[in-house]
């Protein structure tokens, strides 16, 4: 059992200066319960907290760590532009190699505008698809979280799922009427709306791949029937790829899934783990945003330096080592094979969902294929499971809403301690 003294004096003291003790509300530990470890550095496959425990990260910065942390290559092309400046307001030629970069990885993106986070990205890539269309609803699916931008927080996943808020303050009923929610994974719920609202959606949103419900893969054909419905109706349909790009392979899960999106949005994978988001797509769609049309967006630190070489220097890597993704398959697939033979022995009702490097495990009786699956899990049941976890040196997202994530820098042992932890927790349940 790990001693967090450390993390627990920092919390008591963060929450006199923080709201909640912490800058993003899932760190909190509300779902969990219990105080929150407070992390100091991270190499390879471990995180180490400030009382000096090392944890088997499941988490990697929610994603983008798919190399693990501090990565060689990373980090000295991160010190050696530091040294030029970290920050300039104006173009770079760096800004220019990481737009080609993304165009020549991932398919049907002919433009790309950077900005700051994946928040910034879905609502930038929302306002030009309104702008695009002339048109003011969309469509968002129960449960798919895009950042905090008014119109996504509708029956959003994730952190809102969490804290059990189903209405925000702040957000008014002119923002809620445009905001349609269909559960995900029903393509007749998503028909309906199409039907009772024809000519008025702007564009359907959806994380391809879901991960803020847990890891909820699209059903067969459900993808396909929405890029299908889009061209039949006018809508511009929108993959947040926040989570699955450059993730799920080299050109994420327009790739992965044979789906091509009209619009792109990309998040933290993209620099690295530094704070960046991207929006991309069709020329024909992109060319209407500011300064080339007259949908304003604007950052001003859009294109940083810093964020741009972290980025660059990981997306290379990911396209010049075609081999990372078969890897982190295998090892995904073995985690799934490991917690499969735990769980099946402990008659513990359980699903296990995969797709690529992203994971997750519902203690439900029935398959989890939506928000309300996955609602309707043992929930409690995951709690306690996490904190016996880790307790025991394994760090897994801190909520039954969150999908895993692996890294090629974790190891075989790594993953067989992970399995191993497990079982002791079922065993002795």
């Amino acid at each position: 059992m790990n001693n967090t003294t450390k993390s627990t004096e920092l919390f008591n003291r963060a929450q006199e200066s923080i709201p909640g003790g912490v800058n993003s509300p899932v760190r909190a530990f509300k779902s969990v319960g219990g105080t929150p470890v407070f992390m100091k550095k991270g190499k390879g496959a471990y995180m180490y907290d400030a009382d000096g425990n090392q944890y088997i990260d499941y988490i990697n910065s929610w994603g983008p760590m798919i190399l693990g942390h501090a990565f060689g290559p990373v980090v000295e092309a991160i010190r050696e532009k530091a040294l030029d400046s970290t920050s300039f307001g104006a173009p770079t030629e760096l800004e220019i190699e990481m737009a080609e970069l993304i165009k020549s990885m991932a398919p049907n993106v002919d433009f790309v505008r950077m900005v700051s986070s994946g928040t910034e990205a879905c609502m930038s890539a929302l306002r030009l698809a309104r702008g695009y269309t002339g048109r003011n609803k969309f469509i968002k699916f129960e449960g798919c979280y895009h950042g905090h931008a008014d119109a996504f927080l509708v029956k959003a996943g994730s952190g809102v799922a969490t804290f059990n808020i189903q209405t925000i303050p702040g957000i008014t009923a002119g923002v809620s009427m445009d905001t349609l929610t269909s559960p995900y994974n029903d393509i007749e719920a998503v028909y309906q709306l199409a039907e009772l609202h024809k000519g008025e959606i702007a564009a359907i949103i959806i994380e391809p791949v879901a991960g803020n419900m847990g890891c909820i893969p699209p059903l067969p054909g459900y993808i396909e029937a929405l890029r299908t419905l889009c061209d039949e109706e006018g809508i511009v349909l929108i993959f947040d790829e926040v989570m699955t790009g450059f993730r799920l392979a080299a050109g994420g899960a327009q790739e992965r899934l044979g789906i091509n999106a009209d619009l792109v949005t990309y998040g933290k994978v993209i620099g690295g783990g530094m704070p960046v988001g991207a929006f991309g797509g069709k020329r024909e769609i992109m060319q209407h945003i500011a300064p080339l049309g007259n949908v304003y967006q604007a950052g001003t630190l859009s294109g940083n330096p810093i964020a741009m070489i972290a980025g660059y220097t990981m997306l290379k890597t990911l396209k010049d080592t075609p081999g990372i993704y078969k890897e982190l398959e295998e090892k995904t697939a073995y985690l799934h094979k490991g917690l499969d033979e735990v769980l099946r022995q402990s008659n513990t009702p359980y699903v296990i969902n995969r797709l690529g490097s992203m994971i997750s495990v519902h203690f439900s009786e029935k398959p989890v294929n939506n928000f309300t699956d996955a609602a309707a899990a043992n929930n409690t049941l995951f709690n306690q499971f996490f904190h016996h976890m880790l307790s025991n040196g394994c760090y897994l997202p801190p909520s039954a809403y969150e999908t895993w994530f692996i890294s090629t820098a974790i190891t075989v042992a790594d993953i067989d301690r992970t399995v191993e932890v497990a079982g002791e927790f079922f065993k002795n349940r």
